[in-house]
């Protein structure tokens, strides 16, 4: 599954944070998007805006102490922002903290933009959003925002058109789908000793998962040596990849994946191929196929080709049942 993430921001203003941030995006394997190639003098502009803002899964706020171009009246992240909250889209804000420093000369002089953007902020701050003190800073919470979102707030995304899945099979699918409800309404199994055992299969499950851990270390370029060994639970492998395994990815997707997000010096950038060992990515999954919670989906061992993972019902199910725990918690009082 891959997600198209627009990234809004002054054009004149923050040029190299937003050069990183799209960095970020496509080294998970998302396609970021930016009105910095529209043609702003075009006549329609404004619809080709609101169309490529309407077509992206997720909406990046970043915004510092500029509100608006020289002589400009209106802000023009104001705009794609409303066009994203109008069409219901995730937005992701990134406040500048008040605290930060910052060069007077970007910042806003003029006391009606100043007052226009102060109002702003304050829209941005209603909503999923975190401050920053620096790029560091900045990029650090900006994927782990991102990370959340693709759990908590998941998209439609888009698939390529070969993996994609026929009309017909889609018919079929939908018929087999009424079939077997129908069937269940029928038979109304209700077997408490069987819901009982999977309960408990799911608790015992999580326990592993928690209290397991593997140590990773991280190959950073130019490098040439690993680096930055960390011990990492299973379950929080276990959360980041269940979104990314929805659509089958190779042990090197994998490898890169998980060395990107999980990378404890974001000053370094990971190398491309495996910036996480190979052998300790097959441990991983092989640990988690044997809790039936992926499966390798090609076992032809003599194909040369890499091996191509994907979540299980079950592995769906566990992670559904530890997201409901997790949300629950909100409700619990805090004298109990």
């Amino acid at each position: 599954m891959k997600y198209h993430i627009f990234i809004g921001s002054i054009l004149d203003d923050l040029k190299n944070e937003r050069r990183e941030i799209q960095r970020i995006i496509m080294e998970l394997g998302h396609i970021p998007v930016t009105a910095e190639y529209l043609d702003s003098s075009a006549k329609n502009y404004e619809q080709l805006l609101a169309r490529t803002i309407e077509e992206c899964d997720y909406f990046i706020a970043l915004t510092a102490h500029k509100h608006a171009p020289p002589k400009g009246k209106i802000s023009p992240l104001e705009e794609e922002y409303n066009i994203a909250y109008r069409k219901n889209i995730p937005v992701i804000a990134l406040v500048i903290d008040e605290k930060a420093r910052w060069k007077a000369s970007k910042k806003e002089k003029e006391a009606d933009n100043v007052k226009k953007l102060e109002a702003f902020k304050k829209r941005l701050r209603s909503g999923t959003h975190e401050t920053w003190l620096n790029s560091t800073d900045l990029y650090q919470k900006f994927q782990n925002l991102l990370i959340q979102q693709f759990n908590f707030a998941p998209q439609t995304g888009w698939v390529r058109a070969n993996q994609a899945i026929a009309p017909s099979v889609a018919n079929e699918l939908s018929r087999l789908s009424t079939e077997n409800e129908q069937l269940r309404r029928q038979v109304k199994i209700e077997n408490g000793e069987i819901v009982t055992k999977l309960r408990e299969q799911m608790k015992n499950a999580l326990k592993v998962l928690a209290l397991n851990k593997v140590m990773l270390s991280f190959y950073y370029t130019p490098g040439d040596n690993w680096e930055n060994s960390r011990k990492f639970r299973y379950l929080r492998i276990f959360k980041l990849l269940v979104p990314e395994l929805a659509v089958g990815k190779t042990t090197a997707e994998i490898s890169r994946f998980l060395g990107t997000v999980l990378n404890p010096n974001l000053e370094k950038t990971v190398r491309k191929d495996y910036p996480t060992p190979s052998n300790t990515i097959r441990k991983i999954m092989a640990d988690l196929a044997m809790l039936k919670l992926v499966r390798c989906i090609n076992k032809n061992e003599t194909s040369g080709e890499d091996e191509i993972w994907e979540i299980t019902e079950y592995g769906k199910e566990l992670y559904s049942a530890y997201r409901m725990r997790q949300l629950e918690k909100v409700f619990v009082k805090p004298d109990e």
